[in-house]
């Protein structure tokens, strides 16, 4: 994420959400003749352990950028929610912290609405590429390129180490192919930020297990892959060619792919086909 200080937009948020704060919610006594509803800028300035001049200036949007610790003092103070935080940094042209990734559980709200693309290819993937959930149509599409199952799941690690996976796809699409997935994978790890243990590991062992996907590393592309053209041969309909279409979780470290086939086109009469027939025969079993 890349922001850029706003001024304006900042000091209009810190007065405000001092303004919406009573002494008493901060464990100060109110005192009489209060002339200004909320806290004083002053009492702020106390309570976040920086001077009155210094957030005077913040508040006329008159400051430099403060700092991600002068912001996170702030936020303690002013006892913003998370998202309020959030909202808090990207107006100071910083990224907001890092949350509690949800891991391998799966959130909520996108399961339930994987639940309800009952006729549409549709998956649920980590940041880093493990496939996390899968409806019965990606089941019936994809079969043995994706699978839930450990260890198997990580679908950069089985582009890079297992050559059957690049069966399903045309071989002149290859090496786009996996350009897209090192170049996706580079922004996850940026985001998690330096030190991320299960980020390291795996590109640890992608390097050490694929001199293709080393040399794709080394040259730093970055790009989240939002949406694009993809083709998959299948062993029951032949070639079915799918629009891309990948949704964020606010916290990007899970997102729900969508593949759609062209409307009107073979493609379309090949998904209602499978429909009906299910999971391919032809798939083997992960290994």
């Amino acid at each position: 994420m890349r922001t850029e200080l706003n001024r304006r937009e900042l000091a209009d948020f810190l007065r405000r959400s001092r303004e919406r704060l009573r002494p008493g919610d901060v464990g100060l006594a109110a005192g009489p003749r209060r002339r200004t509803p909320g806290l004083r800028r002053e009492e702020l300035a106390l309570l976040a352990g920086m001077s009155a001049d210094y957030l005077m200036r913040l508040e006329q949007a008159r400051s430099p950028q403060p700092s991600t610790q002068l912001l996170g003092a702030l936020a303690r103070a002013l006892r913003l929610t998370e998202d309020e935080r959030d909202h808090l940094y990207v107006l100071a042209g910083h990224r907001p912290p890092e949350g509690r990734r949800a891991g391998s559980h799966v959130r909520p709200g996108l399961l339930h609405l994987l639940d309800q693309l009952t006729g549409t290819p549709a998956q649920i993937v980590g940041d880093l590429g493990d496939l996390l959930a899968q409806n019965a149509m990606s089941e019936a599409v994809f079969g043995c390129v994706c699978t839930v199952e450990e260890p198997d799941r990580n679908i950069v690690w089985r582009w890079f180490t297992d050559p059957f996976v690049r069966e399903a796809f045309p071989e002149e699409e290859h090496e786009e192919q996996g350009r897209l997935a090192v170049a996706d994978l580079r922004t996850a790890v940026a985001r998690r930020g330096s030190g991320d243990a299960e980020a390291e590991a795996l590109v640890a062992r992608l390097r050490a297990a694929s001199d293709e996907f080393a040399a794709l590393w080394d040259r730093h592309e970055a790009a989240v892959r939002r949406r694009s053209r993809m083709r998959v041969r299948h062993p029951e309909v032949g070639l079915v060619v799918f629009d891309y279409e990948m949704l964020l979780s606010p916290a990007e470290d899970q997102r729900l792919r969508i593949f759609t086939p062209p409307p009107g086109t073979a493609s379309a009469e090949a998904l209602d086909l499978l429909r009906v027939v299910g999971p391919a025969t032809a798939h083997r079993s992960h290994r």
